[in-house]
This record gives C-alpha cells, structure tokens and sequence, in this order.
C-alpha cells in the first residue's frame, strides 16, 4: 500500500507544480491584456470611422485614377493574410481562425486554390505551421511571423505598403485578412475581411440605415488628397487587425489559464481523496496485523 501511497503524493505534487505554472501564465496575460485591450479600444473608433469614410469616398469615384484601390478586377490570383499568434497554451483561439481560413477556401476560392493560385502571408508561428503543410501549391510568407509579439505601427505599414504594392501590380486580384475581432476576455471572434479592393459602400444598403453615401468636396485635388489619404488608412486598418488580435490571444490566454487552474483545482481534490483512503487502508490493515499478531501470541 505505500507504493500507492507515493505514486498518489507524486501526482498531488505534480499537479499543484502544473498549477503554480497556469497561475502564473494567467497573471502574465491578465497583465498584457490590459494593455492590448486598451489599445485597440483606443484605435478601433478611428480606425473604423476612416475605414468607412475610404468606403464612401471609392464609392463615388469610379473611373477616377485615384481608385487604383478600390479597382475590382477578375479574380485569379488571391493572397490571404493569416494572423494568429506565435505560442499555444490559448484554448481554442489559434484553431478557430484556421476555422475561418478553411471556411474563406472552400466558400470563396476554391477554383484558385485548386489552380495553385491562392497565397498565404503570415503574422503569427501557428498559421504558417498549419496551412503551409496541407497547402504545398502555394506560396507561403513568413517574413513577419513576430510582428504579433510586437505591434509596432512603424514595421505593420510596411506590411501594409507591402500588400499595397502587390495589389496595385497587380500581383494579386484579391487580398483577405483573417484575424480575431475582440470584444472581451472571454469572446473573441474569428472574421475574414476583404482589405483590397476596398470594399464600395452599397447605396442600398445605406438608404435603409437611413444614411447616404458622402458627396465629399476635396482641397488640394482629390487626386492629390487621395495619393496621400488613401495608404495612411490602410496602413490603419491592418494595424487595427494585428492588435484586435494581439488582445484577442491575451483575453483568451487569460481564460484558458484560469480554466486549467480551475480544473488543476478539482483534480487536487480528488487526488487527496484517493490518498486519504488509501491511507486509511494502510491503517486498517496495520491494525489488523497487529491485532491478529496479539491474538497469536496470546494463543
């Protein structure tokens, strides 16, 4: 009975070591959580009201040479930036965007990527760990897999000068971005956005929010204005994908981690009952023994 005496206290032990650990994980992402959070609390009004004024603007300038961004063109050639996160121990974070990525294939490109004609640019390990094993007919970009561990807004517009660039040679016919919107710590949500061309407001749409698409007056030219205006609120909007998901990871790293605490927890308490009544039996059998050895020398 004492072999299972110590194998049951080398599992106690075990788990409380694993459950300092998630604590500590879990304290660490509370602590980056609440400046992610704050963040792209901070961006996201910005940035989403630029983002719907670039809309409305491409959706009265068809034809202008200043739309080159908002130009839709056949699609042949498609490229698709995954952001995920660098490290696991997230729940299921890293799993449900490749969800989204697998989903935005089979839903929308499933022609270019049988043709081979569908890339992948990464920021974050899992992704490009993931995709680029079950996709070998595509190109795979892993130049900036770190720039999740550090959102700098310097090094994301390059990115986005970068996708800029492809589209406008055209490179690529379409760019997508999926990423993880947050909305608290314990919801994060998986989406796929169109980033280029950028998508035109829809009169319909607008008339029955009771809205209507701007009629902006431009000074200097809008050419001029638009040479300028445009890439600054791309550049924008792909650094507010990077840290939505940046406190997206954190939000669900925090979670995961008390959660395995919790369950560290549970598992502690029924590793004591199992010691204890091992303990018990050892008890009741030593006393037996020693009863029964009484009862013999007596006879």
């Amino acid at each position: 009975m004492s072999g299972a005496l110590k194998e049951v206290r080398d599992r106690i032990s075990s788990v409380k070591n694993t459950q300092q650990i998630t604590k500590a994980m879990k304290m660490v992402s509370a602590s980056k959580l609440r400046k992610a959070q704050q963040a792209i609390t901070m961006m996201r009004p910005y940035a989403d009201r630029l983002d719907y004024m670039l809309k409305n603007i491409l959706s009265n300038l068809e034809g202008d040479a200043g739309t080159v961004y908002g130009v839709e063109r056949e699609i042949k050639k498609v490229l698709i930036v995954v952001i995920t996160s660098n490290r696991g121990l997230c729940g299921a974070f890293n799993t449900n965007i490749l969800k989204q990525v697998r989903t935005l294939l089979e839903d929308k490109y499933p022609t270019q990527l049988q043709a081979g004609h569908v890339d992948f640019l990464y920021a974050g390990k899992k992704g490009f760990d993931f995709l680029a094993k079950r996709n070998p007919n595509s190109q795979h970009n892993s130049d900036n897999l770190d720039v999740v561990n550090n959102p700098d807004f310097e090094e994301i517009a390059e990115i986005a000068d970068q996708l800029m660039e492809q589209f406008r040679t055209g490179e690529y016919d379409r760019i997508d971005v999926v990423y993880t919107k947050f909305k608290n710590a314990a919801t994060q949500i998986p989406v796929a956005v169109q980033y280029l061309p950028v998508p035109k407001v829809q009169k319909e749409a607008t008339s029955s929010a009771k809205e209507t698409v701007a009629d902006y007056i431009f000074e200097p030219s809008k050419e001029e204005l638009l040479k300028d205006l445009v890439p600054s609120i791309l550049q924008t909007s792909f650094h507010k994908y990077i840290l939505d998901n940046v406190a997206s990871e954190h939000g669900a790293r925090m979670t995961a981690m008390d959660k395995a605490t919790e369950n560290a927890q549970e598992m502690l308490g029924e590793l004591k009952k199992s010691y204890n009544k091992a303990r018990q039996e050892a008890i009741t059998k030593e006393l037996a023994e020693i009863v029964g050895g009484a009862a013999a020398l007596e006879g």
